[in-house]
Formats: C-alpha cells, sequence, structure tokens
C-alpha cells in the first residue's frame, strides 16, 4: 500500500466544532476524514477520553503520534473499527473472544487479540503479532472510523508520566496542539481511558481498568 502525502501543516490545527453528542454533521465528518486521508494526525472524542489518531497506512503520522508521547516503540497504538466484521479482518477472535467482544462493544473497551497478516508488522511486537481493537459508542469517533474506510489507528490522549488525560479541545491544543492537524471540538468526555482486556484462546487477562467496567463481565 502507498504511504499517502503528508497532511500540510499549520502553526495551529484545524478546529470543527460540534455542539452536542448526537447524529455529527456529515459535512463536518469529511472534513476530519480528508485530513486522515492526507495522512494526518486528527485529535477527537471517544466514548472514554479524547484520542489521536490517523490512518493505518500513514507512516509519518504515525511517527508524529509517537513523538507527540514520547511513547517507544514497544507501546502500540489500537484500532478503532465501526463493527466486529470489520474487526475480525485484523484481528483472531477465538470463541470466547467473540463472546466477550459481543458483550463489551461499542463501549469503552480495548480488546487485545491475535492480529491477522492485514495488520502491519510495524504495528505489532516480532515476537507477539497482537492487536487492540476498539469498537467505540462514540457518534463521532464512530462515524470517523465508518467514513475513512480502513482502520484508524489510536491512542489515549494523555499528558506527561501522570498520564493525565485529556477531555476536552482546549486541553488538547495545550498538550498537542504542535503535533496534529486538526482538533474535534466537542462536549467534554469522560475522565478516563479505556478498559483494556486481552485474550488468548479462552484466556481472558485485565491489562488495564478504566472507563469500561468489570462488573459482571468476566463471570
Amino acid at each position: 500500500m502507498n504511504t499517502p502525502a503528508r497532511a500540510s501543516r499549520t502553526t495551529i490545527p484545524q478546529r470543527i466544532v460540534f455542539e452536542e453528542w448526537g447524529e455529527p454533521s456529515p459535512r463536518k465528518i469529511e472534513l476530519a476524514i480528508e485530513v486522515l486521508h492526507r495522512g494526518g494526525v486528527v485529535a477527537y472524542p471517544t466514548d472514554s477520553i479524547y484520542a489521536l489518531g490517523c490512518a493505518i497506512e500513514a507512516r509519518d503520522a504515525i511517527e508524529r503520534i509517537y513523538r507527540a508521547k514520547n511513547m517507544n516503540k514497544k507501546q502500540r497504538l489500537a484500532l478503532i473499527c465501526p463493527d466486529l466484521s470489520t474487526a475480525s479482518a485484523y484481528g483472531q477472535f477465538s470463541q470466547t473472544a467473540f463472546r466477550l467482544a459481543q458483550r463489551i462493544f461499542p463501549g469503552p473497551y480495548t480488546l487485545v487479540v491475535p492480529a491477522t497478516h492485514e495488520v502491519p508488522r510495524t504495528l505489532t511486537h516480532d515476537k507477539r503479532r497482537t492487536v487492540g481493537i476498539r469498537i467505540t459508542s462514540h457518534p463521532i469517533a464512530q462515524a470517523l472510523a465508518r467514513g475513512l474506510g480502513r482502520p484508524l489507528l489510536t491512542t489515549s490522549a494523555v499528558i506527561g508520566e501522570d498520564h493525565e488525560p485529556c477531555r476536552d479541545a482546549e486541553e488538547i491544543l495545550e498538550a498537542f496542539g504542535k503535533h496534529i492537524d486538526l482538533v474535534v471540538d466537542a462536549p467534554q468526555t469522560e475522565a478516563a481511558p479505556s478498559t483494556v482486556i486481552e485474550v488468548d484462546g479462552d484466556t481472558i487477562t485485565v491489562i488495564r481498568e478504566g472507563q469500561g467496567s468489570l462488573e459482571g463481565l468476566l463471570d
């Protein structure tokens, strides 16, 4: 797959305002998708906290996200998919993983499963090819995932060693303004990142407890 041309960079990122939680404006969503198609980095709300994202093949944008968060190469980005059918092209779902996915999606969870060959090797560990899958209930993130036509690479927008979450556009611009091309300005998100659960065959492991509740989930 060819790497897209780099998105044009400006001193101040483009800002798109959404007033209410609900069905987002298709015209505004298309503006954000155009930036993603050009290889840009977009900050947008999810059903947990704000996230930084780019198209799966946008290598320059991936590097910028890593620099923005001071991430090391062992830390991996997750994929936002619009539905389980799409997710199954990138993650291998055992029966246990599929049943769990049906219970938690859409919602503030990341499900880690073995990666398929559709996931570039640069996005997985050399010895352990897994991928984090998200299907978010936030209408804006959902619209971006549907409209892009391929997975949206994503990582939580957290600041510093204390991992303080960004919950609105102002916090995003203060923390990541020089690293992004566009910010979606929408009502505040929740105060915690997604809950991360890994499924290896029939073995379920909670990697991080976050916004998504575990109550009754692993019984």
